[in-house]
């Protein structure tokens, strides 16, 4: 059994991971699935009870909103360090650490929810994701070899989706049977899971810098990637409003069961989100080439708030929402896929941290910005209009994918544009052939 774990836990070389056949034959790649479950789990298992538990102790929704809105300040911030941390600390001290930070602190909660004791306990947890998700979306790019990046990440997504799709309701719908205190220490437990399984992920050895190619214009790196973030932000603002306040206008529907039902719902979207982002990977790995599908999906998404949006207004029956949260979920869950897999072929391998650090930047920069203004806008407003202007700001990302295109494939400069670089750093290809059988 020993020699099984060091095996496990031995140095990885490029060439070996160049030559595997399958994503499944990548030393470690479990490890790294269960650690990202059990973070993603945890995340997903209180993300909207604590808001609901905010405003059912009679404390105001921007309390509510700010409470997922420091979250992810702390975890945007904390994530503009991590390619520091993976460097100089190394992967597997980075999510151990992190794990201890996301779990314990939850039982806090514990202490009641005045704004003080509420807005410490999540900036503490805030510090843990952040460190934690970049770590585990970094490491899929070292762990697999770039032909099957496609299928890794959408694997990721699966994982991610599942835990999501569980957690959701569940926290949701376990707060009756065990109270907010039973939750609390249950999503505090699941977090620590993720400490065990990054025990057994293997040594990473430090990233390369890649020596230029003749002739190539370096370019900055946020020309690289500013697309591909502006298109999940734009999204996941979206899905902080739905995780925060969803169950909370569901009552509007259905006084006696609404909350349960917005549980229900968020699982609902996180299975469609699952689906789509393994799909988009699948696309990605037939085509040799990520993008392809990104935009019909933001035309999904926000297709999805817009749905819920009218359905409020509307009065209409309670299972049309699930058909909003099937579309937005789907348009969700592809976007990520995309964008992730967008920024891993436009930066060298040696930056894969990078990428991963500005991709979960702009997931949980635009989720906790979702959370606090679409709070503060429900000051003033109903839940109704407020999905409305979510759904708005989705179009703003699909309107920034289209000029993109428009200007030019992968181009936002006219010199050293994105296709210049993509041509001297890692071009994408189709990697079968005629002669290459099938998987």
């Amino acid at each position: 059994m020993a020699g099984r774990i060091a095996r496990s836990r031995a140095l990885l070389t490029r060439a070996e991971v160049d030559s595997l056949p399958s994503v499944w034959r990548a030393r470690g790649l479990i490890p790294v699935l269960i650690a990202v479950g059990s973070a993603f789990g945890a995340w997903s298992f209180l993300l909207p009870v604590v808001p609901t538990a905010v405003i059912d102790a009679g404390l105001p929704e921007t309390l509510a909103g700010a409470s997922t809105g420091v979250f992810m300040l702390a975890t945007v911030l904390t994530q503009v360090v991590t390619p520091w941390l993976l460097r100089t600390a190394g992967y597997r001290a980075v999510m151990v650490a992190s794990s201890l930070l996301l779990g314990a602190p939850a039982f806090g909660y514990m202490l009641g929810m005045e704004p003080g004791i509420l807005l410490t306990i999540s900036a503490v947890r805030g510090v843990g994701f952040g460190a934690l998700s970049v770590a585990e979306a970094a490491i899929i790019a070292e762990l697999v070899p770039l032909r099957l990046l496609g299928s890794a990440t959408g694997a990721l997504g699966l994982v991610v989706g599942a835990a999501q799709m569980v957690a959701l309701p569940l926290g949701l719908g376990l707060v009756s049977v065990v109270g907010y205190n039973g939750v609390y220490a249950i999503g505090a437990t699941v977090a620590l899971i993720s400490l065990f399984a990054a025990l057994l992920i293997p040594a990473i050895p430090a990233p390369e810098e890649e020596p230029a190619a003749a002739g190539a214009v370096r370019v900055p790196t946020w020309h690289l990637v500013l697309v591909p973030a502006l298109a999940l932000m734009f999204i996941t603002t979206a899905y902080g409003a739905i995780t925060s306040f969803l169950p909370a206008a569901m009552r509007d529907l259905d006084p006696a069961r609404g909350a349960a039902l917005g549980g229900l719902l968020l699982g609902v979207l996180n299975f469609a989100a699952m689906v789509a982002r393994y799909f988009a990977g699948r696309v990605m790995d037939r085509k040799g080439e990520p993008g392809t599908v990104l935009i019909p999906f933001q035309i999904a998404a926000a297709t999805g708030v817009l749905m819920m949006a009218v359905i409020l207004v509307m009065q209409l029956p309670v299972w049309t929402m699930f058909i909003a949260a099937a579309f937005y979920g789907a348009g969700f869950g592809a976007t990520q896929n995309e964008s992730l897999t967008m920024m891993f072929y436009r930066l060298p391998r040696s930056k894969s941290s990078q990428a991963s650090a500005i991709w979960n930047i702009a997931f949980d920069g635009g989720t906790g910005l979702g959370s606090t203004f679409y709070g503060m806008l429900l000051t003033t407003m109903a839940f109704a209009p407020m999905f409305g202007i979510a759904s708005g700001v989705i179009v703003l990302g699909l309107a920034v994918t289209l000029l993109d295109r428009r200007l030019g494939r992968h181009r936002v400069v006219e010199v050293g544009n994105l296709a210049a670089r993509l041509k001297s750093v890692q071009a994408p290809r189709r990697y079968r052939t005629a002669q290459q059988p099938r998987e």
